[in-house]
């Protein structure tokens, strides 16, 4: 029987890892607690562990859990900038979660933009207590409007899609864009100086981090909408506030923050927030904020559930190849091992 410790776990992360552990013959421990140098004791006995977005898997965890013998760290999640995939090397198999359903992400992407140049969320307080005046709700249409998407995979492809379906102009960055996608590439700078609206769909690397920062901002359109449900260090939080407060930044629709890992997911409702540019940006009539659940749909949940599993059953395989591992050496044509249908080590 396999067994693997389920870090930073919620209520609703069970009932499908149960689901697909109990047909694989695995047993789950659901952890509340997220993964980093104090907890990384209780993977003992472990052959895997799963960790979400805001787990700390750095070289010393990593060095730690080969030290208990586990073998897989097996992500639930796409991105793995919070994982030393460098450290991992040699020592324990890391496995991620590609795609799960990027219409949830793109979908909510919308419903946030939807939401803010509508003012629903205004709308919603006022008639709660009958108030039922329309003054200070004035909105704008999307249709004819330009959206610059930053980053086309198949998040960023959907979501452009959508808004196409809104009769909106959509122009498009990737530094490796999409073959045969029907969609206008510009460079990054163009996309800054011509979108009504910007919504973020890349990962966070060394490249990207902070890539919406004052240099950014200040190539935008007055009064531009910047949509987030990437990753929270794309934008630069104080930038973003003063590009707020003087007026340049319309609004700030975001499901993600830079410094998340220790608020997110969490009910603080009866804490002192301590971070006070969350506060702030909290505080800002044109900003909303949504605590990372784009993913979170039934559809969403159960993909996650099965090719995590999925991915941590592959190890045990003839050949032990994973389509899903991540390696520091991958997509490297000399090094990478994956290309020739070989294990990673």
């Amino acid at each position: 029987m396999i067994k693997v410790a389920l870090y930073d776990a919620k209520s609703y992360d069970v009932p499908s890892f149960e689901h697909y552990g109990k047909q694989h013959d695995i047993t789950l421990k659901f952890l509340e607690t997220k993964l980093n140098e104090d907890t990384v004791e209780l993977a003992k006995g472990s052959d895997a562990v799963c960790v979400f977005v805001n787990d700390t898997v750095d070289a010393a965890v990593i060095d730690k859990l080969y030290e208990y013998g586990v073998k897989q760290i097996a992500l639930r999640c796409a991105g793995y900038n919070n994982v030393d995939v460098r450290a991992a090397f040699g020592k324990v198999h890391v496995s991620h979660v590609p795609a799960y359903s990027p219409y949830s992400v793109a979908e909510h992407a919308m419903a946030l933009l939807m939401t803010s140049v509508r003012r629903i969320h205004k709308a919603y307080n006022r008639t709660r207590d009958y108030n039922f005046s329309l003054n200070g709700l004035t909105g704008f249409d999307l249709f004819g409007k330009t959206v610059g998407v930053i980053g086309t995979g198949k998040i960023g492809r959907i979501f452009a899609g959508i808004a196409k379906g809104f009769g909106m102009h959509v122009i498009a960055y990737d530094a490796y864009p999409a073959a045969d996608s029907g969609i206008e590439y510009v460079s990054l700078e163009e996309l800054l100086e011509r979108s009504d609206i910007i919504s973020l769909h890349c990962p966070l690397t060394d490249e990207t981090r902070h890539m919406i920062g004052r240099k950014a901002i200040d190539r935008m359109k007055k009064g531009v909408v910047i949509v987030n449900t990437s990753r929270g260090a794309l934008i630069d939080t104080e930038a973003l506030l003063d590009g707020i407060i003087a007026r340049k930044i319309g609004a700030a629709c975001l499901d993600v923050y830079e410094e998340e890992a220790d608020v997110f997911f969490e009910d603080r409702s009866g804490h002192i927030l301590n971070d006070n540019l969350l506060a702030r940006l909290i505080s800002m009539p044109n900003v909303i904020v949504t605590s990372h659940q784009a993913f979170l749909t039934e559809e969403a949940l159960n993909n996650i559930a099965e090719t995590t599993i999925s991915n941590i059953m592959s190890y045990y395989e003839k050949d032990g190849i994973c389509d899903n591992e991540l390696c520091y050496r991958c997509g490297h044509i000399d090094s990478c091992r994956k290309k020739r249908k070989e294990r990673c080590f």
